[in-house]
This record gives C-alpha cells, sequence and structure tokens, in this order.
C-alpha cells in the first residue's frame, strides 16, 4: 500500500511491480483497466496488500479510507481470488469498519517468534545472505536466544539486530562476526526504548 492512500498510486505501483509501463498522465479507471487485464493475463493467483494501514494515513476526513475499502471489495468481486491483507492493528479496525469487508477477511494475529525449529530456520535464512567470510553460526543456541530476547520475538527487531551486527563486522573486525560483536552494536531492545522515552518525559 502507498505511504498515502491514492487509487492512482495504488494502481501505478502494482503496474510498475507487474513490468507494465504506467503512463504519467493517465486517469483512474485508465491504469484500473490495466492491471486488471494483467491479473488475468497473467492469471495471477493471490494479491497481498502489505502495511495496509496506510488508508489511514493522509487526509483528516473518511472520504479516501473509503475509497480504498470500497476498492478491496471491488478487487474481490472482480478478480474472485485470495486478497491477503497486512497490517497493524489500525488495519483491522478499517476493514472492521465496514461489515460486508469484515465478513470476507478472517483476522490472524501474527504471534512473537519463539525459541524452536522455525526460528532457527529463520536465523539459517538469514546466515545465507551474509557478505561476509567468517560469520558465526546464528543457530548456535546462545547466541540465538541472545537475539531473541533482545528483539522481544519481533522479526523487524531481530533483522535490525544481525544487520547492525554484520555492518560491525564489516567495519572493525576484518568480516569476522563472533558472538562478542552482538554485544558491541549499537542497539536498544523495544522495551529499552520504551523507558528511554518515560525516563525522558518524567524530567
Amino acid at each position: 500500500m502507498p505511504s498515502s492512500p491514492d487509487l492512482k498510486r495504488f494502481y501505478a505501483l502494482i503496474l510498475h511491480i507487474l513490468g507494465a509501463r504506467v503512463p504519467h498522465v493517465a486517469r483512474v479507471a485508465e491504469l484500473e483497466f490495466v492491471a486488471l487485464d494483467l491479473f488475468s493475463k497473467l492469471e495471477i493467483k493471490m494479491l497481498i496488500i502489505d502495511e495496509l494501514h496506510n488508508i489511514l494515513a493522509g487526509r483528516t476526513d473518511t472520504d479516501s479510507q473509503r475509497e480504498f475499502l470500497n476498492l478491496l471489495r471491488f478487487l474481490g468481486n472482480k478478480l474472485q481470488i485470495p486478497i491477503v491483507a497486512l497490517g497493524t492493528k489500525e488495519a483491522y479496525l478499517a476493514i472492521r469498519s465496514d461489515d460486508q469487508l469484515e465478513n470476507r477477511f478472517e483476522p490472524f494475529i501474527l504471534p512473537p517468534w519463539e525459541y524452536n525449529e522455525e526460528y532457527l530456520c529463520l536465523l539459517a535464512s538469514f546466515s545465507k545472505i551474509f557478505p561476509l567470510k567468517h560469520p558465526v553460526a546464528l543457530t548456535e543456541s546462545g547466541l540465538a536466544k541472545k537475539i531473541l530476547e533482545r528483539s522481544d520475538g519481533k522479526i523487524g527487531e531481530i533483522s535490525t539486530i544481525i544487520k547492525k551486527a554484520v555492518i560491525w563486522a564489516l567495519l572493525y573486525r576484518g568480516e569476522y562476526l563472533t558472538e562478542d560483536v552482538f554485544d558491541r552494536i549499537d542497539y536498544q531492545s523495544p522495551v529499552e526504548r520504551r523507558q528511554q522515552i518515560e525516563r525522558e518525559l518524567n524530567n
């Protein structure tokens, strides 16, 4: 979902992702026609819309929000394929504001990561993309648990911790990523950040 609720930007982004040329002066109806035509020709099986809560950004009135809710209903009817919408709690509340849409979307809350086989597979996938000559095994029990604890089990935080460690190793360790590097990076967990903000606000 674009950063602001705009139908033209939404369709233009879809066309760009599908590799189609996007006329700068095209109207929404024209972009919509081309997008739907491509969905049919390419036999798209599923539409996944990330950052759905962005429909709440922009104008203070609800016109643009209502436009996008109508758009979701329209695409569901027209495409006849599953639509997956990802977002924060605000995105879910926006869906709930439309009775017809609420009946079409089954909510599923993504839980925090836990220390299990799936989590270790996630860490292993990060290891495969390291631009390092000597990376440490992220799946090693002590390190894996340390990353999980500091990140509160949030995928974005896990990614941030690992990226910061890799950058630190590239800059200061000659491409050696060891467990102690994770203690040296400049990183605060979500809990630590909240505590710091609360301390500053109370001063």
